[in-house]
Order: C-alpha cells, then sequence, then structure tokens
C-alpha cells in the first residue's frame, strides 16, 4: 500500500503567459506541499503538471494509466482551463478521478486585485468549466469544494483516497472458495462474471480435499511457531491444546494456499468439511486480523468486501470484520451480532480468549475460536447484494454499544448495536432494501468513503442514516430501479 500515490493535475492554458504559467506551476506545488504535510492524508500526492494543450492531456492520462503506483488523479483549474481540451484524454482515463475545486488565495485582496490577478486566480471560473465537461462526460469523479489549507476538504480528499485504494485492490481480487455456498442460501449465490466485470474480482473453487492435503503437509515446528503467535496476541483460556494446535494447522495450510495463488479473500462452509476434524473458527479469524476476507456459507461477496474494506483502511486501528446479524433484543433496540466462530478480534474491545466449546452444527469436533466483545462507538455495516443484472451497496450507519448482558453461555465473539435512524425504522429500511443477513462491520470506513468505493466501480449505492425513513426510502428505490434498468 505505501507505493501508492496520488498525481496532482492543474489546468491552464498558454493565454496568459509564461509568467503567468510559472506562477501557477509554483501555486500548484505549494497547495501539493501543504496537502502533504497537513498529517489528513494517508497518501502522497506528487505534482505532476500543468496542462495546456488536448496532447498535454492525453498524455498524462496515459502515463497514469499504466503507472501501477498511480493510483488516482485529483486535478485543479488554477486559471480558465478551455474544456474541450480535456475530452480526448478523460475519454482514456481508467484511474479514479477527483475533482478538487479551490482557489490558491484564501481572501479577494482589496488593493492587489486587478486584471492580472484576475487572470491568474480563476479557478471560480476554470473549475466550473471542468465541472461542466465531467458531467456532459458522465464520468464518475468526486468533486471536494474548499480551501486548500482546511481541515474538513483535506479530510474528504483522504476518505476518497481509501477509496481509491479500495478500488486498486478490487481490480486485482482474488477469492478463493473452498467448496460451494451453503445448500438453499439465496443471498450467497451471485453472478461471478458481473462481479469480475464490474469489480474485477476473479472468484474460483478450490477443493477442500485439496485444503486437507495442505494440513497434512505442515510440520509441527510451524504449529509450534503459530502457536507462540498466539499466545503473544491472545489470552489461552482452554487446556485443549490439541484442538487449538489443529486450528493452527488449519490456518497454516488455508495461508499458505492464499499466498500461493496469490488470493486476500477466501470461504467455506460448515456443510462442505470433507476430511475436516473441525470448522476453522480460531483460524479463520487470525488470518482476517492480517487481513484477508473471508465470508461464511460460501458467501464469496461479503469475503471480498471485508478484504477490500480492510485495504482501504489497514493503516487505522479501529477494525473491520466479518459480520452477521443474529439477534434482537426489542426491549433495548438493539441488534447482536455475531457468527458461529468467525468474527475477526481488530474489533475486539479488550484482549481475546481462545477458547473450545460445541458448535452445534456441522457435525465436527468442537473447535477452538477467540471470544470476545465488541467495541463501543460509531460503525457501518455494509451489505454488497446482486440485484439480478447489477449490484448494490447498501450500507448502514449503527453505533455500537457495551452490551447490557454477559452472555455468558454464549461462547462466540459478538458484538451489538443500535442501527439508525432507530431500531424499529433502521431494520425496516434494511429489509426494505435487501440488506443481507451478512455484512462487513467497519468502525474505520464511513458511508463517505463507501459511497465513493461504489462510485468509482459503477455500481448503486444505498445509504440508510438518521435521515432514513421506510417510506422515503422505498420511493428512492423505486427511482433508483428505473435508472438502473435503463442503464443495464
Amino acid at each position: 500500500m505505501n507505493n501508492y500515490k496520488f498525481w496532482f493535475v492543474v489546468g491552464s492554458q498558454f493565454l496568459y503567459g509564461p509568467e503567468a504559467l510559472a506562477e501557477v506551476e509554483k501555486n500548484g506545488r505549494a497547495i501539493v506541499e501543504g496537502l502533504n504535510n497537513s498529517n489528513n492524508l494517508p497518501f502522497e500526492i506528487i505534482y505532476k503538471t500543468t496542462i495546456k494543450t488536448s496532447t498535454e492531456t492525453k498524455e498524462i492520462v496515459s502515463v497514469a494509466n499504466s503507472d501501477k503506483n498511480c493510483a488516482g488523479i485529483i486535478t485543479f483549474c488554477h486559471t480558465f482551463s478551455p474544456s474541450k481540451m480535456w475530452i480526448n484524454g478523460l475519454n482514456l482515463l481508467q484511474k479514479p478521478w477527483l475533482h478538487f475545486h479551490t482557489q490558491f488565495n484564501r481572501e479577494i485582496p482589496n488593493e492587489e486585485i486587478d486584471m492580472d490577478y484576475m487572470n491568474l486566480h480563476q479557478s471560480a471560473h476554470g473549475d466550473r468549466e471542468h465541472g461542466f465537461i465531467g458531467m456532459r462526460m458522465g464520468i464518475p469523479r468526486k468533486v471536494v469544494f474548499g480551501y486548500w489549507q482546511d481541515e474538513k476538504p483535506q479530510n474528504e480528499i483522504g476518505k476518497w483516497m481509501r477509496a481509491a485504494i479500495g478500488y486498486s485492490f478490487s481490480k486485482n481480487l482474488k477469492v478463493m472458495r473452498f467448496g460451494d455456498n451453503m445448500r438453499d442460501v439465496a443471498v450467497t449465490e451471485g453472478d461471478k462474471i458481473e462481479a469480475q466485470i464490474k469489480l474485477g474480482w476473479e472468484v474460483n473453487t478450490w477443493p477442500v480435499g485439496t485444503l486437507v492435503e495442505y494440513m497434512n503437509a505442515v510440520s509441527e515446528t510451524e504449529i509450534d511457531l503459530k502457536l507462540q503467535e498466539y499466545e503473544e496476541k491472545y489470552e489461552i483460556a482452554t487446556d485443549d491444546n490439541e484442538t487449538v494446535r489443529y486450528q493452527a494447522r488449519e490456518e497454516i495450510a488455508i495461508q499458505k494456499i492464499l499466498d500461493e495463488e496469490d488470493c486476500k479473500a477466501f470461504s467455506n462452509t460448515f456443510q462442505d468439511l470433507y476430511g475436516m476434524k473441525q470448522l476453522p473458527g480460531l483460524a479463520s479469524q487470525n488470518l482476517m486480523a492480517q487481513g484477508y476476507g473471508y465470508g461464511g456459507e460460501g458467501d464469496w461477496k461479503v469475503s471480498a468486501m471485508t478484504a477490500i474494506m480492510k485495504a482501504m483502511t489497514s493503516d487505522l486501528d479501529g477494525g473491520t470484520s466479518f459480520m452477521e446479524d443474529y439477534n434482537y433484543d426489542f426491549t433495548k433496540g438493539l441488534i447482536l451480532g455475531s457468527h458461529m466462530l468467525e468474527i475477526c478480534p481488530s474489533i475486539a474491545a479488550d484482549k481475546p480468549k481462545i477458547e473450545v466449546h460445541e458448535l452445534g452444527i456441522g457435525d465436527r469436533e468442537p473447535p477452538a475460536r477467540l471470544k470476545f466483545e465488541g467495541k463501543a462507538g460509531p460503525a457501518i455495516v455494509a451489505s454488497l447484494i446482486d440485484m439480478g443484472g447489477r449490484l448494490r451497496l447498501i450500507v448502514q450507519d449503527i453505533e455500537c454499544v457495551k452490551p447490557p448482558q454477559s452472555m455468558p453461555n454464549l461462547p462466540v465473539a459478538r458484538v451489538m448495536w443500535q442501527p439508525q435512524p432507530s431500531f424499529t425504522e433502521g431494520t425496516e429500511c434494511w429489509i426494505i432494501a435487501g440488506g443481507a443477513h451478512h455484512t462487513v462491520l467497519s468502525y474505520d470506513c464511513d458511508a463517505e468513503m463507501m459511497r465513493d468505493w461504489a462510485r468509482m466501480v459503477d455500481i448503486e449505492f444505498v445509504h440508510i442514516n438518521k435521515d432514513s425513513t421506510a417510506v422515503e426510502l422505498e420511493h428512492d428505490l423505486q427511482l433508483s430501479d428505473l435508472v438502473w434498468n435503463l442503464r443495464c
């Protein structure tokens, strides 16, 4: 991730003479330096050039497309930049685009302003021309307006950068499926061809038997090293050492196959464990903690989204995990989220414990798993669903809370939250939108970041927030269906 850079491209023209162009470049470099020194951007911006002709536009876009370290371009029209000169270049653009509408000077000076000043500092003019051509060409782009030294636009750019990283990660993502989906479950199904066309994901299946072969090849020395890692990261709250060692064997084998095939996400199902003694619990949890995506019951979509959202926020410590809605508390208006085993310890409030308990499903030996409570604080849950011909990303704002009960006999990791705008309205909105029971819960990503990502990959986005109502959402979804059906 550290290799990614963002290119800053300024728009101008030859009309104002060489002295003005020199000042444009000087100011452009100052803006880039100020943004980089703000400590509000997760990645570096590089000043590349000032565009003055259509040929230069095509050249810079072509170079950006071919540079694997360029994660996106940021444009700013310091002066008036005639928009027709951008058409052929923007038609070639394959990287995320942010249009930063700012101005070099914060204020209009009283005595200094004259026609030379006006001609030089006219982004209020040039960026409107630039904005028109972006809309006229229908190219997905993020527009950020504000003074470049202010924190608010800097934070908006930072979020867009994270979405752009998610876009680049998505375009190169490979997902490994051990076996197929859980039988008769609808939401875990999906069009893998459409997913690769729109999102770049390569989703393929590996036999469980191949995983078992890798497990059998794991050495005792490798397992010993993995147990040392567990002891450093977690509290060992079981005397069943052999069960924990078996989970270590599973984790080592899964990671070897993933890395050999360059896969960053995987799924499995308790209905296909042929040759395995345990469903991977601790194994899957610790792999997620390292940044791999996971999806239960063969849900490759949520597996991929978990990996992408982790990649977008890999330098943050709030946490992101595969999640599932499990139970309601109608008296307190809370949702209990958990899964059979596989919740990522990155969202734990305290040091997780390794415990061994019966699973009650899958017809295998009791597996070791991490048990913990989730953190309190604002978060989102995100669900990617296949609408038949198009993909819809649903994001809901939530407030995670400290569970009001201890639930001593529930032997799994869990988190509780209040959905926005309220328990009743928020749950109705989620059902109306078609949100799945499998989600990605993240304390690091937010709705703006996910909206930016959805815009980049050109899929439908639905946001359930404090202002949502079931009636208005249903109406909005009907209009959205008309628009997207026409597009598809």
